[in-house]
């Protein structure tokens, strides 16, 4: 288990140092930026899914917990929600989690949990559980486990917490999934890695789990009794009216109240 700082950037130390330098147009001279792509090379061999651009270290945090675990070990990791969905060659490393690639093989990742927004005292962001196991049980081959636990915590004035029975649900529901597939709408999803492959490996929880609510169903019939009620009422009140102009000796005409020009002449 782990919680890695989030998005760490210029993580790979040995690229880092001792940078060769450039002079700009101002006569500045400025590091020349590496290209973690080119410059990175790991003697371990921990990146064989793709190596992380250098503004975001957080699946290289995961590389190296994936490639330090047995061969039965399974593993979770907090992290901010851009891993989820970011492009480029996070991308290519969460299609090869998934899919595997020429070396390395995929259906590692068994669960994403959505967790709520400004958990961390240092951050707003909404963060997320990733569970990764080297040997997933037969009826979760193929499949990745999906829980949306966005909207249960406790507020607080610098920062949210899980309350127990949050932590409680979430536990429940990922065995439910994990040991007999089970489902809980809006709140749990047992996904088939086809419909992930169809969304292009993109593991934004509100792909998978719909937590809208639907719009209430519109009476029409009933909707035009109330109109028409509407209109019979303004009827009685004009007539109403009418009928006091009267008794005062005045009449105005129904077109001066409904818009047009006053017209009120004395009988």
């Amino acid at each position: 288990m782990a919680n890695p700082p989030f998005s760490a950037k210029q993580w790979w130390t040995p690229i880092e140092i001792n940078r060769p330098r450039k002079t700009d147009k101002n006569g500045k001279k400025k590091e020349v930026a590496p290209s973690y792509k080119k410059e990175l090379t790991d003697p371990y061999g921990r990146l064989g899914y793709g190596i992380p651009p250098r503004g975001y270290a957080d699946l290289a945090f995961v590389q190296h917990m994936l490639a330090s675990l047995k061969d039965n070990g399974r593993m979770g990791v907090v992290l901010p929600h851009g891993v989820l969905f970011r492009g480029g060659e996070e991308s290519k490393i969460r299609t090869g989690l998934l899919k595997g690639n020429d070396e390395l093989p995929g259906d590692r990742i068994e669960a994403v949990i959505g967790l709520p927004s400004a958990l961390f005292y240092y951050t707003g962001i909404p963060a997320c559980i990733l569970i990764l196991n080297k040997q997933k049980p037969d009826n979760l081959k193929s499949k990745v486990v999906f829980i949306d636990a966005s909207r249960e915590f406790a507020e607080g004035k610098n920062q949210n917490s899980l309350r127990p029975e949050d932590i409680e649900r979430i536990h429940n529901a990922h065995s439910a999934a994990f040991y007999h597939n089970t489902e809980e709408d809006k709140y749990c999803r047992v996904v088939e890695l086809k419909e992930i492959a169809d969304n292009d490996y993109n593991l934004n929880i509100a792909r998978y789990i719909d937590t809208s609510e639907p719009e209430p169903q519109v009476d029409i019939p009933a909707v035009l009794g109330e109109l028409n009620a509407i209109t019979d009422s303004l009827k009685a009140v004009d007539d109403e009216l009418d009928g006091y102009l009267e008794e005062l000796g005045l009449t105005a005409t129904r077109h001066s109240r409904e818009g047009g020009n006053p017209e009120m002449e004395e009988v």
